[in-house]
């Protein structure tokens, strides 16, 4: 599993929780419930890692805190 920090918290609008890993640009999913948004990013974070290899860009080391944050 990646260490990269994942934000979690409900969008009324979008009435779905939204999950979102900062360190990553663009990098964000969701889902019906919390665990479901926290699959989700954990897919999409892994596909933004594999795109930034593919294309030779640069991928940022996570941060050392991690922290998870549900609303």
């Amino acid at each position: 599993m990646n260490k990269y920090e994942v934000i979690i918290c409900w969008s009324e609008i979008d009435r779905a929780f939204i999950s979102k890993a900062p360190e990553l640009h663009g990098c964000i999913a969701h889902g019906n419930t919390q665990e479901a948004a926290l699959t989700h990013i954990q897919e999409a974070i892994q596909l933004w890692i594999d795109t930034a290899k593919e294309f030779g860009d640069p991928i940022p080391e996570p941060k050392k805190q991690h922290w998870m944050r549900a609303s």
